[in-house]
């Protein structure tokens, strides 16, 4: 599945590059204001934070939300109290668009997420012209030597990188990259499978200073609790709360 996706994200990538060259892309993102400070956003505090996201589909769910406005569902995560917004950009199983990206980025004063299989450089200009503060890089997606160049020239724009882990040999080769953000997902990408004590298994080996981000699994507030209580500084939360009231629901388990 994840081979998949990848693949069809840069097949979609291509298929813009070729409408919009690199050089053109890589002037907008120079020309932007400079990124919102995420690691600032989102460090530990007394009470968890969370990581808002703009969510229609997944591979594993199939249709969650229709979302026709996405700035306004951003700007309700704002006001419930979210830290940043991530925004899905992929286009194939999770209906989303970099327009999406841009839409938010106008609404809200917080850091928002472009959350796509970034593989591609290409794909690193395209989010900062697009207004993104943060990339994600999945570890599973890419060798090494792909990870710490993509990291790299993240770095080098200004915006912060989520690197993403799902198990221990992902999070060592997560923390070689010097991220000051690092996540842990409970849903295995290969197989979609979710363990929501991945986290806390892992949580030790992020050393202080690190972000630590626990990603998925997240139904209700005792799941935010759980992961709260091993050691997240900041939960990412997408379907809980697209298909729900997003403003009390984000107040509850900010309450946490």
């Amino acid at each position: 599945m994840l081979a998949d996706l990848v693949a069809g994200a840069l097949e979609d990538a291509d298929r813009r590059r070729s409408e919009r060259p690199l050089a053109e892309v890589e002037a907008a993102a120079l020309a932007r204001p400079a990124a919102l400070d995420a690691l600032a956003a989102l460090a530990p505090a007394e009470r968890v934070k969370i990581i808002a996201e703009v969510k229609r589909a997944s591979p594993s769910r199939g249709s969650l939300a229709a979302i026709p406005d996405p700035a306004a569902l951003a700007v309700s995560y704002e006001t419930g109290g979210a830290s940043a917004i991530s925004v899905l950009t992929e286009e194939r199983k999770f209906h989303g668009s970099l327009a999406d990206l841009e839409a938010v980025r106008d609404a809200v004063s917080i850091p928002v997420l472009r959350k796509e299989f970034v593989a591609d450089p290409y794909q690193v200009f395209e989010a900062r012209a697009a207004g993104a503060d943060l990339v994600l890089l999945i570890v599973a997606a890419l060798e090494q030597k792909q990870l710490v160049e993509l990291h790299e020239l993240i770095t080098e724009l200004g915006m912060t990188s989520l690197v993403e882990a799902h198990s221990a040999d992902e999070l060592s080769r997560a923390l070689d990259t010097g991220a000051g953000l690092v996540g842990v997902n409970a849903r295995d990408l290969t197989t979609f499978e979710l363990d929501r004590d991945l986290f806390g298994r892992l949580a030790d080996r992020i050393p202080s200073g690190v972000i630590r981000v626990a990603e998925s699994a997240v139904k209700s507030a005792d799941d935010v609790a759980h992961y709260r209580a091993a050691g997240a500084d900041v939960v990412l939360v997408g379907e809980a709360l697209v298909t729900s009231d997003p403003v009390a629901t984000l107040e509850e388990f900010l309450g946490v």
